[in-house]
């Protein structure tokens, strides 16, 4: 009989149950993190809402149908449950494996797009399969998470000591950066820069390499910035909005119209005026600001809250795994909590002018099956990680030889 086993005194014998102790391990120690599933599945079925909420006026003068946009997010939803129950039968050990080649496919798509792909609204950022338009910049996110994690700790001690190591994954990024920009996407390729510097930074990179990649940034930045005369535009817009309102300023100024009106507890769930085709994009990018005058300060502050929250649990997830010996999934639990911080500061920055306008999504609310299911996939990894750390603390020291 094992040690601790339940026991049933019954008809004067005693009954040994190896059924009951399983469960009672389970319901004592659940082999997930409830916290971060709960959080995200709020997240996603607010974003529904309001998707559902921002979206009628402008689907009614496209198509003639209010509910058009909220059909095709539930078709997204439900492409989320297939890609998060397929991705959580997959292991940690097959992720860095396949980095390499996951790299590479990406790399295509994104030529394949310069190539084939679907312009809107003047960029080319999307190929076409059948009636679904896959964004690949969005793809590109999590490959390169995953690339960049595997690089870490195959060349661990090189970063830490050689400048060859150090720039080896950043010409991998510019490599990226280049085809990114093609399109062009800028948004994307701040978010990819953010998110190496920090994993090189975590990884123990040299201070003197660190500053020289951060310069490279801003100047890099700079550059691309007064060499386009439409990103210009964006950055004096956003310096001062209200002097070309009905201009390059008015989608921002629209955009604080909505936060003016939200007060502190808003007007309401459904009765934002701004969504009515005044705010452009009041689905996608400025969904936030549709949240902030339907439900005030207090509705925009629940929900950043419930972003940190999420943010935090993948940071928190690394370091536990970091604390464990597996440095492969601590550095991906760090890039997937830093992709979805920066991208969430830029996103509302952008709508309560703050930022310069970019065209990224408010992670798993604002309207994009692109956005949504790569996100998905990502947060499901941390899932992954954290049920492989949850079972290799319970299998008792010793019992893997």
């Amino acid at each position: 009989m094992a040690l601790n086993e339940p026991q049933l005194h019954l008809f004067g014998r005693t009954w040994s149950l190896p059924w009951a102790s399983a469960f009672s391990h389970v319901k004592s120690e659940p082999l997930y993190d409830r916290g971060l599933l709960c959080a995200v599945l709020c997240l996603i079925g607010f974003g529904f809402v309001m998707v559902m909420s921002a979206s009628m006026a402008e689907a009614q003068t496209l198509t003639g149908n209010p509910m058009h946009f909220v059909w095709r997010h539930l078709f997204y939803l439900v492409g989320c449950a297939a890609i998060a129950a397929v991705v959580l039968q997959m292991e940690m050990h097959r992720w860095q494996q396949l980095s390499p080649f996951i790299l590479l496919g990406v790399l295509v798509l994104l030529v394949a797009v310069l190539v084939v792909g679907t312009s809107v609204n003047g960029a080319t950022r999307w190929l076409s399969i059948g009636p679904i338009r896959i964004q690949v910049a969005e793809l590109a996110k999590f490959a390169f998470m995953v690339y960049m994690a595997g690089y870490l700790v195959r060349r661990h001690e090189e970063i830490r000591e050689h400048a060859k190591g150090f720039y080896k994954p950043i010409a991998v990024f510019l490599m990226f950066a280049f085809l990114l920009l093609m399109q062009p996407d800028l948004g994307t390729v701040v978010v990819l820069f953010v998110c190496t510097v920090g994993l090189l930074f975590l990884a123990g990179a040299r201070l003197f390499d660190f500053m020289v990649l951060i310069l490279g940034g801003v100047v890099g930045f700079v550059v691309l910035v007064m060499t386009a005369e439409y990103r210009m535009k964006r950055v004096m817009s956003f310096m001062d909005p209200w002097k070309d309102p009905f201009g390059t300023g008015y989608q921002l100024t629209q955009s604080l119209m909505a936060y003016g009106r939200g007060d502190w507890l808003g007007q309401g769930l459904g009765n934002s005026i701004q969504k009515l085709e005044y705010l452009p994009e009041a689905h996608t990018d400025f969904i936030f600001a549709v949240i902030g005058e339907e439900l005030g300060f207090i509705g925009i502050i629940m929900v950043l809250l419930m972003l940190l929250f999420v943010s935090l649990r993948a940071i928190r997830l690394g370091s536990s795994c970091l604390q464990m010996d597996k440095p492969f999934e601590a550095f991906l639990a760090y890039g997937i909590g830093i992709w979805f911080c920066f991208q969430t500061v830029v996103n509302i920055g952008a709508s309560i002018g703050m930022l310069p306008t970019k065209g990224l999504t408010l992670p798993f609310i604002s309207y994009g099956g692109s956005s949504l299911w790569v996100m998905t996939a990502a947060v499901t990894v941390l899932l992954r990680i954290d049920y492989e750390r949850r079972v290799q603390l319970t299998q008792p020291q010793g019992g893997a030889q």
